[in-house]
C-alpha cells in the first residue's frame, strides 16, 4: 500500500438521501407556514452540527420550540434520521470495499449528534475506513479547512496525497485550497473513474 489517500462524503455520496418531504408534513400537521420548522429549529440544527448540544438537548428544543409532546417529538426525530440516512450507494459501498489493500481510506462528514451511532449500525461504515470524522465531534464543519487538516492528521496523510469526493462544490474548492486533489460527486461511474486515476497516479486538476 502506498500513500496515496482517498476521503468520501456521506451524504450524498455513500448515502442516497433525496428529500422525503417529512419537513413539509410536519408544517402542514402542526398548522404552520412553509419554512416555519427550519427556522424555529435553525439553531439547533447548526448547534448539533458541531456537538454543542447532546441528543436529549436537541430533543428538548424541537419539543419547546415545535410544541411537541413525547410521542411526536419521537415520530418528528425518526422523520429526520429516516432522510438523514437515506440508503446506502451500494455500488460506491462495494467500489471503495475493494480498495482497502491500495490506499488509505477516510470518511468526512458534515453530521450530526448521533450520527455516528446510526451509520455505524445501518452501514458499517466503520469497516469500510480506517478514520470516520464527524463535523459534530470535531466541531467544526466543512468548508473550514480545519476539517480537512484535522482528517489527514488523523489518517497520517499528506493533503496533497489525498483525493476528496464530496457532491457540495464548496467542499471541494475547500479540498483543493488545502491542497487535496478533489471531485465533485454526481454519478458512480465518474466518481469510480477519479478514484482509479488518483490511484494510478493520474493528477486532475477539475472538480
Amino acid at each position: 500500500m502506498d500513500s496515496r489517500c482517498v476521503i468520501l462524503d456521506i451524504g450524498g455520496v455513500l448515502e442516497l438521501t433525496p428529500e422525503t418531504g417529512w419537513v413539509g408534513r410536519w408544517e402542514q400537521r402542526l398548522g404552520l407556514p412553509t419554512g416555519a420548522v427550519h427556522e424555529r429549529l435553525g439553531e439547533v440544527w447548526q448547534a448539533g452540527s458541531i456537538g454543542a448540544v447532546s441528543e436529549p438537548e436537541v430533543q428538548d428544543q424541537v419539543a419547546d420550540r415545535l410544541g411537541l409532546d413525547a410521542v411526536d417529538v419521537e415520530a418528528f426525530m425518526a422523520d429526520l434520521w429516516a432522510e438523514y440516512l437515506g440508503s446506502p450507494n451500494n455500488e460506491l459501498i462495494t467500489y471503495v470495499r475493494g480498495l482497502r489493500s491500495r490506499c488509505r481510506l477516510g470518511i468526512l462528514s458534515n453530521s450530526f449528534v448521533g450520527a455516528r451511532e446510526r451509520e455505524v449500525a445501518a452501514y458499517r461504515f466503520d469497516e469500510l475506513v480506517e478514520q470516520i470524522v464527524y463535523s459534530h465531534e470535531i466541531g467544526v464543519c466543512k468548508p473550514d479547512p480545519r476539517a480537512f487538516e484535522v482528517t489527514c492528521a488523523r489518517l497520517g496523510v499528506r493533503p496533497e496525497d489525498c483525493l476528496f469526493v464530496d457532491d457540495v462544490a464548496v467542499n471541494v474548492k475547500a479540498a483543493q485550497a488545502v491542497g487535496m486533489q478533489a471531485h465533485l460527486f454526481e454519478e458512480n461511474a465518474g466518481t469510480i473513474a477519479r478514484i482509479a486515476d488518483h490511484l494510478n497516479g493520474e493528477v486532475s486538476f477539475s472538480g
